[in-house]
């Protein structure tokens, strides 16, 4: 089936399941906007974590390592970046080409904006004033190859009948769906605050046109999670070092000589 294709700052994909290839093809990244940095990422337990700063913009940054096309199914909350439902991989996503990058950087409102996305309080997340507080506090993203159709050899007449062939370019591709809604459980820890969520923000130019993509599996290949939350939470988790015990760790060999008692 053909569907209407179109290119700008990034590709947005329909959901057409297919066959699976393996290895993981991209590196994600958290940028926060105002403060101009990449946030360093934080490994416990198996888990990645970034600490966000209340009131920061920030966006997703995605790059393919891979050559071929892969799609990026994100979602931030457990909400669809895109569609604004409750997130599932088998949903709209991200087209990057071969070696390409895109920067998500808010709610998709239009084929021309997005609603930027700004590390906030859990009551202020936009999942959580849209009724799904659930999953706050992490970002997520289902990755997908694309489907590759080797050409079969054929004879000379087949091949000219099918070059005849007319074909549809115009065909507009069909909405996203939305789908089931998953559940993460809250962190707790002696020392944590109000836990971070994401808020829908103020609108921005954000170019994004739609285009085909046939999945090389209905399952994703890979599934990439970061979760995030406030500095101090993370301590309080044990995600981060506490700086303060660490400055307070006695010192085996502080002096010099014996004083007098």
């Amino acid at each position: 089936m053909n569907r209407f294709s179109l290119r700008a700052a990034a590709l947005l994909a329909l959901f057409l399941p297919l066959a699976a290839l393996a290895r993981q093809p991209v590196d994600v990244q958290i940028y926060d906007r105002t403060a101009g940095r990449l946030l360093p990422v934080y490994s416990h337990a198996g888990e990645r974590y970034v600490a966000g700063e209340p009131g920061h913009e920030y966006e997703v940054r995605i790059r393919n390592r891979c050559p071929g096309r892969v799609l990026a199914v994100t979602s931030v909350d457990g909400v669809n970046v895109i569609n604004g439902g409750t997130a599932a991989a088998n949903q709209s996503g991200y087209v990057l080409d071969s070696y390409g990058r895109v920067q998500i950087d808010g709610w998709r409102k239009s084929m021309n904006e997005v609603a930027a996305f700004y590390f906030t309080s859990l009551p202020d997340s936009y999942a959580a004033r849209t009724g799904r507080p659930d999953n706050v506090g992490v970002i997520g993203v289902a990755l997908f190859r694309e489907r590759v159709v080797r050409p079969l050899l054929q004879e000379r007449d087949s091949v000219a009948a099918a070059d005849a062939e007319p074909l549809d370019r115009g065909s507009r591709p069909d909405a996203p769906a939305a789908a089931s809604e998953s559940r993460r459980d809250s962190a707790k820890a002696e020392g944590m605050v109000g836990r971070l969520g994401t808020g829908h923000g103020e609108r921005r130019d954000s170019g994004a046109t739609w285009t085909n993509f046939e999945r090389a599996s209905d399952q994703p290949e890979s599934v990439i999670r970061i979760f995030y939350d406030s500095h101090r939470n993370l301590v309080a988790q044990g995600v981060i070092p506490s700086r303060h015990y660490a400055q307070n760790m006695p010192d085996p060999f502080p002096g010099g000589f014996v004083p007098d008692p």
